[in-house]
């Protein structure tokens, strides 16, 4: 989700929720501790120089169960995280605690954000020998002869 769609959903709110991808929802007095963003320049396996930058949330959750962030309190705080985001309408990377810091990706169902998984990738299968993925094939499936069914006795194999 980007900071742009993430704002137009915050404005229409009257609170706010969050839930794991397993299900599980984040408890209702989470924190937002950080709002920023993320430069990361690095080199992939291919030898190809990247840049990505991201905002990045950082959920937690303290003793303090009282505390509830409004969307319109959370506004203010991404509003006060401009001069940082700047202008462009950056992906949300969210970090939350798990066995140790998760990073997840962000979206909206029904009134609620969503912290979706994120994968690692190799961005240069081409240039770092990376087989290509096969489709698998069901042995039954495959013709021989011009029949289409491969049976026992029946010569095919």
């Amino acid at each position: 989700m980007k900071i742009s769609e993430f704002k137009s959903q915050l404005a229409l709110m009257q609170s706010l929720s969050f839930r794991l991808p397993n299900g599980e929802s984040i408890p209702a007095h989470f924190h937002i501790t950080e709002v920023g963003k993320i430069t990361k320049n690095y080199i992939d396996c291919g030898g190809t120089m990247r840049e990505e930058s991201k905002v990045n949330f950082q959920l937690w959750i303290a003793d303090d169960i009282d505390h509830r962030l409004s969307p319109s309190k959370l506004m203010g705080i991404i509003e006060l995280a401009s001069p940082l985001i700047g202008t462009h309408d950056l992906e949300i990377e969210l970090e939350y605690q798990g066995d140790t810091i998760c990073k997840y990706g962000l979206q909206s169902i029904l009134g609620q954000f969503v912290l979706t998984a994120t994968q690692t990738d190799c961005l240069a299968r081409d240039q770092c020998g990376i087989p290509q993925y096969k489709m698998p094939v069901k042995l039954a499936d495959l013709t021989m002869g011009g029949s289409s069914n491969c049976t026992p006795g029946g010569g095919c194999c």
